[in-house]
């Protein structure tokens, strides 16, 4: 079973983070949820993405660099997960560990340097549209994921909001949500039989 490291959006480390977490343990993996916020939770997306912006960038990768840190070893192969901004320093932090098992982005990516090289299998759930991942941004990005080396499966939910997966955002879609939650498991448990195979 993996070992996740699940990153929260700009909204905190609210319950639905909570709760994806505890979906994953029932099927068997170890799940990590660190605060990147220091308890600060958000209703609003203004708010959220002010909080964001007074913390700063280099921050937040700090912060998700130091709750990986503890967590890896030589012999650890990490999945690495988030919401949102989450999924962006999930993105970072996977393409620097050369372990990392599989990169599971929910509602968010990040740019892709020009020199990055991964095998890591990667799976995106985004809304269609996504007022924060604009088709033009996904279009290169998934080329630029593809170039780096990394195996990229995009699945979109039309009409969903941006945060579709938690329940108590204006975002909620239940189906898209259920829909994300089934394909990653599938997603996970092929990580795992492709770890028993190489093992």
């Amino acid at each position: 079973m993996a070992q996740i490291l699940l990153l929260h959006s700009a909204y905190g480390l609210r319950p639905a983070v909570h709760a994806a977490a505890d979906r994953l343990r029932a099927a068997g993996h170890t799940v990590h949820t660190p605060d990147l916020f220091e308890g600060r939770t958000f209703e609003d997306i203004e708010e959220a993405m002010a909080y964001k912006e007074e913390v700063g960038n280099d921050e937040l990768l700090r912060r998700a660099v130091g709750a990986a840190a503890p967590l890896l070893g030589p012999d650890t192969a990490m999945v690495y997960a988030g919401f949102s901004l989450g999924g962006s320093l999930a993105q970072n932090l996977a393409l620097a560990d050369e372990n990392a098992r599989g990169l599971l982005l929910l509602h968010g990516t990040s740019d892709i340097r020009e020199d990055a090289a991964t095998s890591v299998p990667v799976q995106l759930h985004v809304a269609e549209p996504d007022p924060f991942e604009s088709e033009d941004w996904l279009n290169a990005w998934y080329l630029n994921m593809r170039k780096a080396g990394a195996d990229v499966e995009v699945h979109r939910y039309h009409g969903a909001g941006h945060v579709f997966t938690d329940p108590d955002l204006p975002d909620y879609d239940a189906e898209a949500a259920e829909q994300t939650w089934a394909v990653a498991l599938d997603f996970l448990a092929e990580l795992d039989e492709q770890a028993e195979q190489a093992g």
